[in-house]
């Protein structure tokens, strides 16, 4: 007796097929890669791929989408939760490597094609997303400022942009002979060095 193989339910596919797109577009960029290629990846004909989506676009839609929303609903409640704002960076922080932990291959497609899906109309919405991101830091930054618990002299918008390309790296350094950093270390690393610094008291 021979047993035929279920496909894959609808939601379960169309979710395999999104995290090879996105590998793709993260190894080759999202430009760069045809929609045959993706349905190469998957084993499936290129007509069959319409069947989940109607363009290449869309599918780089969900996997924007879906990084950004992550970050931008992790940094609204990191803000909302406190009146702090170093609680409220510190959260800031671990939240954007968690989020970028989850979404490596989106982060890999802004970085790497921001320059073409940002003119893209379709995509309209991340420059609005990056501009609460920025505001969101700078707000923070310049809060702390005016009560004291930054210093008064602090850069808000050069931090940020000190900060955000730090965090949007991959997070895993070697430290070398098989050893590596993990996520934690790095990001208490970074929180020590930004609220403590190097220099003894």
């Amino acid at each position: 007796m021979t047993t035929t193989k279920k496909a894959a339910p609808p939601s379960e596919r169309r979710a395999d097929l999104i995290r090879l797109a996105a590998e793709l577009f993260a190894e080759k960029g999202f430009q760069a890669t045809s929609v045959r290629e993706i349905a190469k990846a998957a084993g499936i004909l290129s007509g069959s791929l319409y069947h989940h989506f109607d363009s290449k676009e869309s599918i780089g839609d969900e996997i924007l989408r879906e990084f950004i929303d992550d970050v931008l609903g992790a940094y609204r409640e990191a803000v909302a939760g406190t009146d702090s704002p170093r609680v409220a960076i510190e959260r800031m922080v671990r939240s954007s490597t968690a989020a970028l932990s989850r979404h490596r291959a989106a982060l890999t497609m802004l970085q790497n094609d921001w320059a073409y899906i940002s003119t893209l109309p379709r995509f309209a919405y991340l420059r609005t997303a990056t501009r609460e991101i920025e505001r969101t830091w700078i707000s923070q930054l310049e809060r702390g400022k005016q009560s004291g618990v930054f210093r008064a002299d602090l850069d808000a918008r050069l931090t940020y942009r000190l900060l955000r390309d730090i965090l949007w790296i991959p997070t895993s350094w070697k430290q070398g002979r098989g050893k590596s950093w993990s996520t934690d270390e790095i990001v208490n690393g970074l929180l020590r060095l930004l609220f403590v610094g190097i220099s003894t008291p």
